[in-house]
């Protein structure tokens, strides 16, 4: 293989098909001498004139002819690969996605996407993923092809596209005695009862450093797995809590009131991030596109 020259694949395809070596040499760029050579080093890796005068023309060989057919698909099959991929009908494409993100992210934006991709491509299906957590090699291996989240700490691998900024709110159930008297100040927001969302089961979260600088602490009474419990459990108990803002202006967030926190809480980034295998190829460059344009027209419809 260490001799293998493809580019006299090519020279000879041009060759049988031309019959002549000066048309062969003009429709590749080369020089007539150059052509020569090229038919010279074809002769000796065949053992076969390949092209020999007849009058004023040239005539193949019956090896030549044999293999003409076989040499035209073999030079196409290596334009084809060696080529950037071709635009794709996206109308006409049949492929499965696999998005892992959280369950609010599905609640409030899945039906959507799922819309948005129907209307230019019904031959293309979505899969939500649980996240359990943020691993990289389910990216890697492809066994999901797209993460939506804040970014993992060792996403330097990968990469990455904002989708949009979100923060946190408090929540609580419509008529809490703590909303009674106008905003929520911390005392009285650190005097109440919580339940926070936590997939790893901690009991601290955004809000408690912001409350620790005014000398205040807050009793977390329940840590549940996902915001939409959250919710659930804060529209029909005393329990405040907080969810991302985003979130809490669906229909499913209605039992519930919600109030700019007490303390000050860092803003996070929602972002998809993709593995770099994937960046050149067609289908999930076009859904990832998708995917940016459908959450930007919605949170401009709806901003923050």
């Amino acid at each position: 293989m260490r001799d293998l020259d493809l580019n006299l694949l090519v020279a000879l395809d041009a060759l049988l098909r031309e019959r002549s070596v000066s048309a062969a040499a003009r429709g590749l760029g080369l020089s007539t001498s150059a052509m020569s050579r090229t038919l010279s080093r074809l002769r000796t890796a065949l053992e076969d004139p390949v092209l020999v005068p007849a009058g004023r023309s040239m005539v193949p060989t019956p090896r030549a002819e044999a293999i003409a057919d076989e040499v035209r698909a073999l030079t196409r099959a290596v334009h084809a690969v060696l080529s950037p991929a071709a635009d794709i009908d996206i109308g006409q494409l049949r492929r499965d996605f696999t998005i892992r993100a959280n369950e609010a992210f599905v609640l409030i934006h899945a039906a959507d996407l799922s819309a948005a991709v129907a209307a230019v491509a019904p031959g293309v299906r979505l899969r939500f993923a649980p996240k359990p957590d943020k691993a990289i090699q389910p990216l890697r291996d492809a066994t999901i092809d797209l993460d939506i989240g804040v970014l993992a700490g060792d996403g330097a691998e990968l990469r990455g596209q904002t989708l949009f900024v979100d923060d946190f709110v408090g929540v609580a159930r419509k008529g809490h005695p703590a909303l009674r008297e106008g905003p929520m100040s911390a005392e009285r927001y650190a005097a109440c009862r919580h339940v926070m969302s936590s997939r790893r089961g901690h009991f601290e979260g955004p809000v408690d450093a912001g409350l620790a600088d005014l000398g205040l602490s807050r009793t977390v009474s329940l840590v549940v797995a996902s915001y939409p419990a959250v919710l659930a459990v804060a529209a029909t108990s005393d329990l405040l809590g907080i969810a991302p803002r985003s979130y809490c202006k669906v229909d499913m967030a209605s039992r519930t009131v919600m109030f700019e926190l007490p303390v000050p809480t860092p803003p996070f980034t929602i972002v998809q991030t993709w593995h770099p295998r994937m960046d050149a190829d067609p289908g999930h460059r076009w859904l990832r596109g998708l995917v940016f344009d459908t959450l930007r027209i919605k949170m401009a419809a709806d901003p923050a």
